[in-house]
């Protein structure tokens, strides 16, 4: 997902990059090795060309003609705009599932509230059907939903699931883990650890690459940015005693974009009434910043970086520190102003552990632009509720 936009690319160079290699001893992929490119896609449960990083690589992906795309979806996402085929998905009121806690302690069953609508039909099904049609006739492939639901739970042999049956799911609707009350899980040690102890120094970590020992490791964009405030000839180019952040019109800012309020991720995104809170796709700048730049509240902007650039609502607010603005996402491209996001500007890359996506390591220059300029900015267009279409 971090690097989709590479992995959907017909350069060999660029598709290596995409292979995944988490730690630092895992091997990277030789570009020989990166071919053949990526020739079928199917997409379910995500909206890649509005979420995934350097939006314009995505889509240069999704454009291809060679590509055969395949969309699963209740909405006509920006991804489903590119699908060669769009197949109806059913939603949570339609499908069997088993929701695993977050932020609590209960395990809970997900039955049909309702038959699926129209042909819409579970991803799981679609796969089986797929499966069928390939030949595949390995049992898993004749599973139905409650089969798999059943081996799951069968299969968990933790003492937090000590009692939980899926008879007892299916009569209570949501079991609460054997989990104590108060939960004070390593009060007597018992780390996932190789010792069982909490390890200032880890074997593990150095087995895989890492310092065995806790450290700092300084986000990109300040290297970036303190290499772009040093002249060629290795003069640094800040005032005496400033920090690190100091701002000027030529310094980069730090972009964050964490998901709108109103908006889970993309999902929601697209209902008006949700639309209507978050009124429009804005950027939001101190007022150090903006005098900097001679920006008020309200100019259309312009944040650019090195990927690409997305125009924005100016917001200005003493919310946000000097040197960092932010652009609450994730809005669909084809229902913001300008038809892109702020995932023009994100990067294709991992974080130095655990592979996450950099999505607030981004440098960008934000500067006015007017309408006469981007005559393709206009107001945010009506939407709709209704399915996405079989196409």
């Amino acid at each position: 997902m971090n690097r989709l936009g590479d992995a959907l690319s017909l350069d060999p160079e660029r598709l290596a990059r995409a292979y995944y290699h988490p730690r630092p001893v895992d091997p990277v992929t030789k570009v020989e090795d990166a071919w053949p490119p990526v020739k079928a896609l199917i997409v379910y449960n995500s909206n890649p060309a509005a979420v995934c990083p350097d939006q314009a690589a995505v889509v240069a992906g999704l454009e291809r003609e060679d590509l055969f795309t395949v969309v699963l979806e209740q909405f006509q996402t920006d991804t489903a705009d590119y699908a060669d085929y769009v197949l109806p998905a059913t939603t949570q009121l339609e499908h069997w599932d088993i929701l695993k806690p977050y932020g609590h302690l209960y395990l809970a069953l997900n039955r049909p509230a309702i038959a699926s609508l129209g042909e819409s039909l579970p991803n799981t099904e679609i796969f089986r059907r797929l499966a069928s049609a390939m030949g595949f006739t390995e049992p898993c492939f004749r599973e139905t939903d409650e089969d798999m639901l059943q081996a799951l739970l069968s299969a968990q042999t933790h003492a937090r699931f000590a009692g939980i049956t899926w008879e007892r799911l299916l009569a209570e609707g949501f079991v609460r883990l054997n989990v104590p009350d108060p939960a004070n899980p390593f009060a007597e040690g018992g780390f996932p650890t190789p010792s069982g102890k909490c390890e200032f120094y880890s074997e593990r970590m150095l087995a895989d690459g890492y310092d065995p020992l806790p450290g700092y490791t300084a986000p990109r964009w300040l290297e970036k940015q303190q290499r772009a405030m040093v002249k060629e000839d290795g003069t640094d180019n800040r005032p005496s005693g400033s920090h690190p952040l100091f701002q000027d019109t030529e310094t980069p800012l730090v972009c964050i974009s964490p998901p709108a309020h109103s908006f889970l991720n993309s999902t929601f995104a697209n209902l008006p009434r949700f639309i209507q809170r978050e009124e429009q796709p804005v950027v939001r700048m101190h007022p150090k910043d903006a005098r900097a730049r001679n920006l008020i509240a309200g100019d259309t902007v312009r944040v650019a970086n090195q990927n690409d650039a997305v125009t924005l609502v100016l917001e200005i607010t003493e919310g946000i520190i000097p040197g960092t603005v932010l652009a609450p996402g994730v809005w669909w491209s084809k229902l913001s102003p300008d038809g892109r996001n702020i995932n023009r500007t994100t990067i294709q890359d991992e974080a130095d552990m655990g592979a996450g996506a950099l999505f607030y390591d981004t440098l960008v220059q934000v500067e006015k632009v007017s309408l006469q300029d981007h005559p393709s900015v206009r107001r945010c267009p009506s939407t709709t509720t209704d399915r996405a279409p079989t196409v």
